[in-house]
């Protein structure tokens, strides 16, 4: 049986990794063996950032509600917990954007919340 070399294998990989590479800077966009280091760590900062990017955002919605609910008299885990107990399903992410858009609508969680910390 002949021998096979897999010369279009290797040259398709290749061009895939200097294809991902693309817009990087120096050696590291055109040398083969650089760009395969480079996107190899690319992709694991991206895996990575893409789980912090979550945590960021949560960190931002808190400090918001936070904020939002000191200007209301109370704190964030009074509120949250107020708001637990009269069972308002309203997620971080949906209360931290009334905070910052719609004080109005705001305050008036704040003051359900308050209610249902003080009885």
């Amino acid at each position: 049986m002949p021998r096979t070399k897999g010369g279009f294998t290797t040259r398709q990989r290749r061009n895939r990794v200097l294809k991902q590479a693309e817009g990087y800077w120096g050696k590291r966009k055109n040398c083969f063996r650089s760009a395969q280091e480079a996107v190899d760590r690319a992709l694991a900062y991206s895996y990575r950032d893409r789980r912090n990017r979550k945590r960021d955002f949560r960190n931002l919605w808190v400090i918001r509600i936070n904020a939002g609910a000191r200007l209301a008299g109370l704190s964030y885990s009074r509120l949250m917990g107020g708001l637990r107990k009269a069972g308002v399903t309203v997620d971080r992410k949906m209360l931290a954007d009334l905070a910052v858009r719609d004080a109005a609508a705001f305050n008036a969680l704040a003051d359900l919340a308050k209610s249902q910390v003080a009885a």
